[in-house]
Parts: C-alpha cells; structure tokens; sequence
C-alpha cells in the first residue's frame, strides 16, 4: 500500500463518491466524521470538475425503513455535494458498486484508469468496490481523509475505517485530499 510520502503525484482521471447521502452525512444518524466527509468530498469534486475528470456518484438504495432507502430525505445526495449536470448519478443496491450497475462499462468507455474514491461506509461500499476495481485492473486512489464510517462495538469509527483502508492490501494508493490530483478525460 502506497501513501503520500512514498508514491509520485500520479494524477487521476475519475473520482468516484460513493452513497454521500443525506441519511449518512447529516443529523444524528450521520457518521462520526461527516463534516470532514463532506468538505472533503466538495474539495474533490472541485478539483475534478476543474480539471475536467469523470465524477460519477453512486447512490445507495436502502431497504425500506432505513436512513437510506428510495424517496426518502435520507436517500437523497448530500446538499453540498449535489451532482452537476453531466456527471451521472448510479443507483445500486449491493455494497459493490459494479455489481447490477453499469459503473464498469462508463469508466471503460470514458478511458478511465486511475480513479479517486470517496464516501462511505469505509468497510462496506467502499472496501466492496475497490476491490472490485482492482479486480478489473483500475488504478485506486483511496482518499484517507474523504470515506468514513460507524463505530462497531468498542472500535472508534476512525479505527475502523484504518482497518478497512489497510485490508485492500498493497494495490490502493492512499492519498489525504490535498494530495489528489486530477487529469481531464474524453466526454
């Protein structure tokens, strides 16, 4: 596993936010670091769209009763991170984003090879996807200070969330925010 100390500022193509919803990032409900979360996330989505890299969100949808699910203000993208027009927005309902999505095929069309990833739940969504990125031969970039997730029992939500960084092995590149560069890529 690479960091910011060891690695070249290789620069991204695509940054990928991963259910920065309503439910997750707000009132009580919401992860421990949420603000961070989100201003970091807003720092990323600048720095794409700035320098014309694919941004691609997905959304979770929750099952019925929770924080998360269709229709509900919790299933809904964070105010602050709202999706500009042209960048896609992709519905899932497993914890991998590639799975019953057409995630794969938009990052193949578009010649993405080098994707930023952000957003929550550090050991659910965003472990599940990276994997399957690596899997697919995608260079990761895990943003450190840009996912996060819950406390689980007697483990603080920051443990956790290094824990899940250091389980994707030796592939993923962590990087803080303000390490993450960006490249244009075709439309």
């Amino acid at each position: 596993m690479s960091d910011d100390h060891t690695s070249a500022h290789l620069a991204a193509n695509a940054l990928l936010v991963i259910d920065a919803q309503r439910g997750l990032l707000c009132g009580e409900q919401a992860v421990p670091q949420a603000a961070l979360v989100v201003a970091h996330t807003k720092r990323l989505l600048t720095a794409a769209r700035t320098a014309g890299s694919l941004i691609v969100y997905l959304q979770n949808d929750g099952e019925s009763g929770s924080i998360d699910a269709p229709g509900t203000s919790g299933w809904s993208i964070h105010p602050d991170l709202r999706p500009e027009e042209g960048e896609i927005v992709l519905r899932k309902r497993a914890d991998d984003g590639f799975v019953d999505t057409p995630l794969e095929e938009i990052l193949r069309d578009r010649g993405a090879q080098r994707i930023a990833v952000a957003g929550l739940l550090s050991e659910m969504c965003v472990s599940a996807t990276v994997r399957s990125a690596l899997a697919r031969c995608l260079q990761v970039v895990l943003v450190r200070d840009a996912h996060a997730t819950y406390p689980i029992d007697d483990i603080p939500a920051t443990v956790v969330a290094r824990v899940a960084e250091h389980a994707l092995g030796d592939e993923v590149e962590l990087r803080e925010t303000a390490h993450v560069v960006f490249e244009h890529i075709k439309k």
